[in-house]
């Protein structure tokens, strides 16, 4: 417990909740030392995962090492690497989308110390990267040939890997009972949930929190302006031709294909068929329809919204200054979709990051300036991590983490950037194993 959740995370409560507003409580994920939810998961699942490796190799059951490949869209990636780097026995490798995170996201992770790790950009969108790590996982002639050559198993620390939904399982748990301690519902009473959500992940573990006996009455889908999973949970038809990813100010949710949703269709309909017939169809077609029934019981825990890029900046001016606390966007569309699903019960949002993760739209957002107009002059030529300092200034209380503040000045690793494909990703791989250097040393 103290080597996953310990002064690693800068309060002892790990994850506190507040009342934000009458009856609105925030579930703060951010405490940890990548600032977002993913911490939760990895600082502890590495430990476990490491242990029981070590545990296998003395028993004679297991002669490799792992290689970990990550796909990220943001914040699993600096929190995969936090967790794993300088661990013995395994190797790190984390692709992401080279225009579509955050700087300070993309700062976080190539300047990560590690003699283990390495970090490619990837030319395309997060679809891209985890289409690419997937096809390599699945590819049998490369992985025997990692195993042969280079004594390596592949594993992952993408929430396909139920190492990392478990811990966020309980989160959620630790959540309701803090809200009957502090007198918000009374101890079986239902509340709702609202988690922002891209891939699926984080609100799939409040599902589980609910099927294990956590009193949650509806689980809120907040959905930014890549909109698939809200239409799909308005219309039971999960829809991706035409559409091409959007950029927005909650980069971590600008994802079409939802990796965890496969689970949820499973678990509903309890047919593996089913899920191998619409997986195929969505391959094939872009888009499949569940059937009346699956569609039913879905509807009986979920509901969903989306939040244009605009109101997302608006709800986070609107959040200060109704309550002064400032939100990150993500946290902000969840905020947004909450207030339109609110009923009598208390709502709890998920507030999956820390907004100094996301000066520059922040700013925007405390300045009032649309998304898609450039900053005005004084602005322009600001860092991220500058524009967050300007935010702490025009917003007091708002704190910038030490480790993100000094961000700028850190030396940065990792600039290769790589094709988006299955072959991008296994050149860059076997590149690295053969003592490539695209990485500058410690």
């Amino acid at each position: 417990m103290e080597a996953a959740y310990g002064d690693n995370f800068d309060t002892p409560s790990i994850v506190p909740v507040v009342e934000a507003a009458h009856g609105m409580h925030l579930l703060e994920l951010w405490h940890g030392p990548t600032a977002a939810f993913k911490d939760l998961a990895l600082q502890c699942m590495p430990l476990f995962f490491c242990e029981a490796a070590a545990r296998k190799r003395r028993s004679g059951d297991l002669q490799e090492d792992y290689l970990i490949l990550v796909a990220t869209s943001g914040d699993t990636g600096k929190a995969a690497l936090d967790g794993f780097a300088g661990r013995d026995h395994v190797r790190i490798a984390v692709f992401y989308p080279f225009e579509g995170v955050s700087y300070i996201q993309r700062k976080q992770m190539v300047t990560q110390q590690g003699r283990n790790i390495s970090v490619f950009g990837v030319d395309g969108d997060f679809d891209d990267c985890q289409d690419a790590v997937k096809a390599v996982f699945n590819d049998a002639a490369f992985n025997r040939d990692l195993r042969k050559r280079y004594r390596l198993r592949l594993s992952s620390a993408n929430s396909i890997n139920w190492g990392r939904l478990l811990p966020q399982i309980v989160y959620y748990l630790s959540a309701y009972v803090r809200m009957v301690d502090a007198g918000a519902v009374e101890a079986g009473q239902p509340i709702d949930i609202c988690v922002p959500t891209g891939n699926f992940g984080n609100i799939l573990a409040a599902y589980y929190a609910k099927r294990i006996g956590v009193p949650v009455e509806r689980l809120i889908c907040a959905s930014n302006e890549n909109r698939v999973l809200a239409d799909f949970l308005a219309t039971g038809v999960y829809d991706i031709s035409g559409r091409t990813i959007i950029r927005t100010p909650s980069p971590s949710m600008d994802i079409l294909i939802s990796s965890n949703l496969e689970r949820l269709l499973f678990e509903v309909s309890g047919d593996p068929e089913k899920i191998r017939r619409w997986a195929t169809q969505l391959g094939e077609e872009g888009r499949f329809q569940v059937d009346s029934a699956t569609f039913s019981a879905i509807c009986s825990d979920f509901s969903g919204g989306s939040v244009t890029n605009d109101d997302c900046l608006a709800t986070i001016r609107q959040v200060y200054d109704s309550c002064g606390r400032l939100l990150d966007p993500h946290t902000a569309v969840a905020w947004e979709i909450a207030e339109r699903c609110r009923e009598e019960r208390p709502l709890l949002v998920a507030a999956t990051a820390h907004w100094a993760k996301f000066g520059r739209d922040v700013f925007r957002a405390l300045k009032g300036i649309p998304y898609e107009d450039p900053l005005p002059r004084e602005a322009a030529g600001l860092s991220a991590a500058q524009l967050s300092g300007r935010v702490e200034e025009m917003a007091p209380g708002a704190e910038i983490p030490p480790w993100l503040a000094g961000l700028d000045v850190q030396e940065e690793r990792f600039s290769k950037v790589i094709d988006g494909s299955a072959e991008g990703v296994r050149s860059a791989l076997l590149d690295w194993l053969e003592g490539g250097d695209h990485a500058r040393p410690e």
